[in-house]
């Protein structure tokens, strides 16, 4: 298959732009959205390739009706993904929680910019961390991915492909208006270097009357696809295993949300991906993700050159979160520092996970800019 973009060498080009060539070579043939600052250029890239590689672009009436476009689509066996910024994920949220009850896998692009409300349009931020987690409603599990360089928005796009697929399940990749908007050289294979997951699909008709049973008992139901032949029953009330309504049913619904949340949580090791640096020895330990994670480990290296033993722990899942991890880093680290760029959310879950082994302190800057490594050592040193 020829593409519309080099590939098997490296481009000079915006984060944007590597997040919608990433969804082509992942498989992505539908894409719905609407136009918002810092993400319209996904969109645009999007509207360009999709017509040259047979695929879909459509704009729809807002961002309601962009994320329910690509809940069918996938449901019809496509790849659907959308991208848009705080306000627009804001109205996603009732069909984000559709898609988790319905197991539908999609990707969700959050291209974070300051707000709250209109804020500010065309400058970063990190304040959706918390409502890409939990921003939809109700005992729920999803998968939160985020990218610090180009390269990293490249890679983790096409990584929450295979794992929307791989569980069932929406992927949101927040990123933000810095990474979004920065051009960098990104190194873009050719499909043979790229490992792609599909769903599985149902292998007998028999296995395509149950679209939500755990069959195979790995808590991921094969997807019947939509005009295959399967009379499917797909709804956001609680279900069974057929997808049959059982709203009143507390045994049902404690099996079905006890397995979407269980097959996400009993596979952190698969999902959760994160990078150390100078983290053996520290005695201080940043823990950081996205664009501040740019800034952070320049802060150690100026950290380590005045004769402070300090570390970075990059994340770059977001959900599912390694309580266990940042508690065994607690535990033989003198304290922890969460630089972010809101006034608190990712340092909610480190204070957790930490159980009280170390104090974490918030190192939190807001009004669209990123903290410079400076910022990060002053606090440290005091």
């Amino acid at each position: 298959m020829r593409y519309p973009f080099p590939v098997g060498k490296s481009d000079f080009i915006q984060g944007d732009e590597a997040i919608a060539r990433a969804a082509i070579l992942a498989g992505c043939r539908f894409y719905a959205g609407y136009p918002i600052t810092p993400a319209s250029e996904i969109f645009e890239a999007m509207a360009l390739y999709m017509p040259l590689v047979d695929g879909v672009s459509i704009q729809m009436e807002d961002e309601i009706a962009s994320i329910a476009a690509i809940i069918g689509a996938s449901w019809a066996g496509a790849k659907a993904m959308t991208a848009t910024s705080g306000p627009g994920f804001s109205l996603m949220q009732e069909n984000l929680g559709y898609a988790v009850m319905t197991e539908t896998p999609i990707v969700v692009v959050d291209v974070q910019r300051s707000g709250p409300s209109t804020g500010q349009p065309t400058l970063a931020a990190q304040g959706d961390i918390m409502q890409a987690i939990w921003g939809t409603h109700g005992d729920h599990s999803l998968i939160v991915l985020s990218p610090s360089t180009v390269q990293e928005a490249f890679d983790m796009t096409i990584r929450a492909f295979n794992l929307a697929e791989k569980y069932r399940t929406p992927v949101v990749l927040l990123t933000d208006a810095e990474i979004a908007h920065m051009r960098e050289r990104v190194y873009i294979p050719v499909p043979e270097e790229i490992e792609i997951v599909e769903r599985k699909l149902p292998a007998t008709e028999e296995e395509a009357k149950y679209p939500f049973g755990d069959i195979h008992g790995d808590g991921v139901p094969p997807m019947p696809i939509f005009g295959r032949g399967y009379r499917t029953y797909v709804t956001g009330l609680t279900h069974d295993e057929r997808g049959r309504p059982k709203t009143v049913d507390a045994e049902v619904h404690e099996r079905l949300i006890r397995r979407i949340i269980g097959k996400i949580e009993n596979n952190k090791h698969d999902i959760i991906s994160y990078e150390t640096y100078a983290l053996d020895d520290a005695e201080i330990a940043i823990i950081t993700t996205g664009i501040v994670a740019r800034s952070a480990i320049r802060a150690v290296k100026l950290l380590r050159e005045r004769g402070i033993k300090a570390g970075l722990l990059k994340l770059n899942t977001i959900w599912p979160f390694d309580f266990d991890m940042i508690e065994e880093l607690a535990e033989r680290v003198k304290k922890i520092y969460v630089p972010e760029m809101n006034l608190g959310q990712l340092y909610h879950l480190v204070r957790e996970g930490a159980d009280g082994k170390a104090e974490v302190e918030l190192i939190s800057k807001i009004g669209g800019e990123v903290h410079t490594p400076m910022e990060i050592v002053e606090k440290v040193v005091g």
